[in-house]
């Protein structure tokens, strides 16, 4: 293959669109999507999804990025194609292909009218296999040609954060490339190097192995998240003990680190639960069992019980002396700041400070609630059963006790003004530690 210079993208969602738009500061793309209105949007130089510094990006490069819903063209016109359509859970915890396969057989139909060389990568989370026995396949059927003659194929998932996609993917710890030849490696790291704002590092293997490598990775971070939260729940029952200092002097080892290592909620989001319940799900599959996976998605569920019973408690221990004026649970109102499972962005799936507020509803608690950016998506989850604010400093003001379930930023300074006098918080994330509040406030993993 002569030197890339264009590059397609298959998928316009979040980490899709931001791909294209990163690829553009350096390379003609083309995306490709089923959405018209999104391909609208896009090709006028707007972005049809929210994400940090992603309509700068598309305003900027909007000469070098194109969208279409036209495989052919995006194909025809292009020298790579990656893929980064959505591969959603099954009910055994094994990923979907039926997008995958979608956009593999359109690919393969346009590559049959392709004399050149053109390299094909699967972004999209998978399970191992499935490049090599299905990708492959689908291609050399539909295209009717020879896979590493004709066209190539790798693997290259991406290890970004919601809310800092752009950030991450020019600024990546490593790349990880799941090669079928040292030829199709090679143009990928090409790619990144002339791409990236760091000098990554490159971590290069046969296909099955990278497949394997994505998922274990998510599934060893998540392992650390819930190291964290099991350390704190034994520290909160120590007198003195306190789980935030212990982790950060734990973490200056170099054998630990300090990333991902601090007591607060459990993980969620739309890659850590299912990464996670995946590799248990391969290691089914070839006759092993992954019993440390199991057993943090195990402890991680269990979060969400903990923090209720400690709102339990400084509910009932909350409020004036004489039992007779205590509230009961009904009129008992718990204020929730924060609903998406991380901050700077307004995703809830999977997200513990949703799984918390339906407990405390299930419980019979009045709950009002405040997030900068989730309300919109929580009020299709609760509905009229829980009461939305429009700022932090009302949420506090209605409630008895209040839960910080998500560190946005903004909630490091929360305001007492106004609020009751026996308010009682529970910090999830310890962002008023340093302070001298003058109230009951708990923080997790502090005895």
């Amino acid at each position: 293959m002569k030197e890339v210079n264009s590059i397609s993208v298959v998928g316009l969602g979040k980490l899709g669109l931001c791909t294209a738009s990163c690829f553009a500061q350096k390379y003609k793309v083309i995306g490709v999507d089923i959405d018209r209105d999104k391909i609208d949007l896009i090709n006028q130089g707007k972005t049809p999804i929210s994400e940090t510094g992603l309509s700068e990006m598309i305003s900027k490069y909007k000469e070098n990025l194109k969208a279409t819903t036209d495989y052919r063209r995006a194909i025809l016109n292009s020298q790579v194609t990656f893929i980064v359509v959505a591969t959603p859970s099954e009910a055994d915890g094994t990923f979907s292909n039926k997008q995958l396969e979608v956009a593999l057989k359109q690919i393969g139909a346009a590559l049959r009218e392709k004399q050149a060389y053109h390299l094909v990568v699967i972004t999209s989370t998978v399970m191992p296999g499935t490049t090599e026995h299905v990708a492959k396949f689908v291609l050399e059927e539909t295209s009717r040609k020879k896979c590493g003659k004709d066209f190539g194929i790798a693997y290259n998932p991406e290890f970004i954060a919601l809310g800092r996609v752009i950030r991450d993917f020019l600024n990546p710890d490593f790349i990880l490339i799941g090669e079928m030849s040292e030829k199709d490696g090679q143009i990928l790291e090409d790619i990144y190097k002339n791409t990236c704002e760091n000098t990554p590092r490159f971590g290069r293997m046969n296909l099955v192995s990278a497949e394997i490598a994505k998922i274990s990775l998510n599934c060893y971070i998540t392992m650390k998240i819930t190291y964290a939260n099991s350390l704190a729940s034994i520290c909160e029952k120590v007198p003195g003990a306190d789980a935030s200092v212990i982790t950060s002097a734990i973490g200056l080892d170099s054998r630990i680190g300090k990333k991902y290592l601090k007591p607060g909620l459990g993980y969620g989001g739309p890659c850590f639960p299912r990464d996670n319940v995946a590799f248990a799900a391969f290691a089914r599959k070839v006759g092993v069992k992954a019993k440390l996976a199991e057993m943090v998605d195990e402890v991680n569920r269990d979060q969400v019980t903990r923090i209720a019973k400690i709102i339990n408690d400084l509910s009932v221990g909350n409020g004036p002396a004489n039992s007779s004026d205590k509230k009961t649970k009904e009129e008992t109102v718990i204020g929730v700041l924060g609903l998406s499972y991380k901050p700077n962005t307004h995703i809830i799936e999977d997200s513990q400070a949703i799984d918390i507020v339906q407990q405390l509803i299930n419980e019979g608690y009045k709950l009002t609630v405040y997030d900068p950016q989730a309300q919109g998506l929580a009020k299709s989850v609760f509905g009229d059963s829980v009461r939305y604010t429009n700022s932090s400093k009302e949420c506090m003001r209605l409630a008895d006790v209040v839960l910080i379930t998500t560190p946005w930023e903004e909630f490091k300074d929360i305001d007492l003004s106004g609020c009751k006098k026996d308010l009682a918080v529970l910090d999830c994330w310890n962002l008023s530690k340093d302070r001298e509040l003058g109230i009951n406030i708990r923080y997790l993993g502090r005895g």
